[in-house]
């Protein structure tokens, strides 16, 4: 099993942790000839599963974050009873939180509701927003929750990479606000250094 150092990430839900930081180093190294900015970048054992899967489409990375995350949901929130992903925020040909949702969930034994939440409306990519209220404004009603799936629930909310917590946190407060959850523990593979 990899070894994590997990993290206490801060939200709307009861509970929330990274199961590690995404980068551990990364040092600029200038431009490409395209102008593409270069890094040396070092990440954490599930920063670079985490980015195997997402970014080189390198299935064998699913097993050993869903051990890990597994074992840790087990070990913490044992009540949880359905994992609720947040939805993808751009299309890839496999979606690494739905991947790893669903893993995770049927390694638990727990129901896995990928429709729970849906967006509602297009949302551009939060990384290239750097104002937090600006990120909450734009989140402001862009996702549904399907009501009659999660009220009176205990839901693990799940995403594979956490940077501020913006979207998860809207996420959250629909949960609980149109869904009426019982609960909502929330569950993120990495998270960056920083919260930009």
């Amino acid at each position: 099993m990899i070894e994590i150092h997990p993290l206490r990430i801060a939200g709307r839900w009861r509970e929330g942790f990274a199961l590690d930081v995404h980068t551990t180093r990364s040092v600029y190294l200038g431009e490409d000839e395209f102008g593409q900015p270069q890094y040396d970048t070092e990440r954490s054992p599930a920063g670079e599963l985490l980015f195997q899967l997402k970014y080189r489409s390198d299935q064998s990375a699913v097993a050993p974050l869903v051990e890990v995350a597994g074992g840790f949901v087990r070990g913490r929130w044992p009540a949880a009873d359905v994992v609720v992903p947040v939805p993808p925020s751009r299309p890839r040909p496999s979606q690494p939180v739905l991947l790893l949702g669903e893993a995770i969930a049927q390694g638990l034994g727990v129901s896995f509701l990928p429709a729970a939440v849906r967006r509602q409306r297009e949302v551009p990519e939060l990384k290239d927003v750097r104002d937090f209220d600006e990120r909450l404004r734009l989140l402001d009603g862009a996702h549904a929750v399907d009501a009659p799936a999660v009220q009176g629930r205990r839901v693990l909310l799940f995403d594979d990479l956490f940077r501020s917590g913006a979207t998860m946190n809207a996420i959250a407060a629909a949960l609980y606000d149109e869904g009426r959850a019982e609960d909502v523990v929330a569950l993120t593979i990495t998270r960056t250094r920083s919260n930009r």
